[in-house]
């Protein structure tokens, strides 16, 4: 059957002496894996549709498994994310944290719009650090793990917020904190960028200007929260942590 859809590549892989395979997240099918011949040859004319972040519309026959790229067409080829060392790796980060999360039967758009307003925004020049925590959280939220933000994750208080317990998954207020004694006393700047997150959608973002200390406040709470709810060891993240390093 040819399959008609338009969707971003998330995922790139070499496959033989000239092939490669290449996972798709479409719209309204979720995943789906095409293998793309003689991609890695140096007059391919589908070799520039294989490209990490390439947004396309791709045409594959497919009966079972794999499909099989007949044509397609370059929409947005976010050819700026590949030249810059690190929007590529921020990229890549969102791509694979999507790719191990979502699961191959589920679909929906909104996985789809999320990761795409994700990367126009990368290539927009908006903060990478900033634009990522906020796609983590539409990460989590989407797959069930969105943290409480607005009331104690014990009592139901909204009063005396001023502890971020990763192992609860939400905010704790001064009372409750003897039940998770490893959670993290959180500043108001990062409890309202928290919450700000949780109700944002990324396609929304504009752009948002936030403190050297702030941002490190918020890296903190995000990734003890990442950790904790999905537990998912990510080369691309790990990449990421080596660039700061050598940022430093």
């Amino acid at each position: 059957m040819l399959y008609r859809v338009e969707g971003i590549v998330i995922r790139s892989m070499d496959y033989g002496e000239g092939n490669k395979i290449i996972t798709l997240l479409t719209e309204h099918d979720g995943k789906v894996g095409v293998m793309v011949r003689g991609a890695k040859k140096p007059k391919s004319r589908h070799a520039a549709m294989t490209m990490p972040f390439t947004y396309g519309q791709y045409i594959f026959f497919r009966n079972k498994g794999l499909g099989t790229l007949n044509g397609g067409e370059i929409i947005e080829s976010h050819h700026k994310l590949r030249e810059d060392l690190t929007l590529a790796a921020y990229g890549s980060y969102a791509c694979e944290l999507l790719d191990r999360v979502l699961q191959e039967e589920e679909t929906g758009s909104f996985w789809f719009g999320q990761l795409k307003a994700c990367l126009d925004a990368l290539q927009e020049g908006k903060d990478p650090e900033v634009l990522i925590h906020l796609y983590e959280m539409k990460i989590l939220q989407a797959a069930g793990y969105g943290p409480e933000m607005d009331v104690c994750v014990v009592s139901g208080t909204d009063q005396e917020l001023e502890f971020f317990s990763p192992r609860l998954g939400g905010v704790l207020s001064r009372r409750s904190r003897h039940l998770d004694p490893a959670a993290m006393a959180v500043s108001p700047s990062v409890l309202k960028l928290l919450r700000l997150f949780a109700k944002l959608d990324m396609r929304r973002l504009g752009n948002v200007a936030v403190k050297d200390t702030t941002k490190a406040e918020l890296k903190t709470a995000m990734r003890a929260l990442m950790d904790m709810q999905l537990g998912m060891q990510l080369k691309s993240r790990n990449f990421l942590d080596q660039l700061d390093k050598y940022q430093i």
